[in-house]
């Protein structure tokens, strides 16, 4: 073969692998970017699970004061019960 068809094919060679090493750090740079978009997307859904578990927190902390209040009042009323019941022995 004639020395300028050697050149064409080791040109057309170095071409090839030109295009197959662009376009594998472009698709590396698509995958990073979608991993980082996937991170984003986890935080924001963390952060918004958290914001509603703090809420039911906040809910459930009200809610058992006011049932403590209402046993303490429930108590308060079986001491008065008592003290007025004149069948109960001092």
């Amino acid at each position: 073969m004639e020395w300028w068809i050697w050149l064409l094919i080791i040109l057309g060679a170095l071409v090839l692998v030109g295009i197959i090493i662009v376009g594998g750090r472009r698709a590396k740079t698509q995958r990073i970017e979608g991993k980082r978009v996937e991170a984003t997307e986890l935080r924001q859904e963390a952060q918004s699970q958290a914001q509603r578990a703090d809420e039911r927190q906040a809910l459930a902390e009200e809610q058992a004061e006011r049932a403590r209040a209402e046993r303490e009042e429930a108590q308060a009323r079986l001491q008065r019960a008592d003290k007025v019941d004149p069948d109960l022995d001092d």
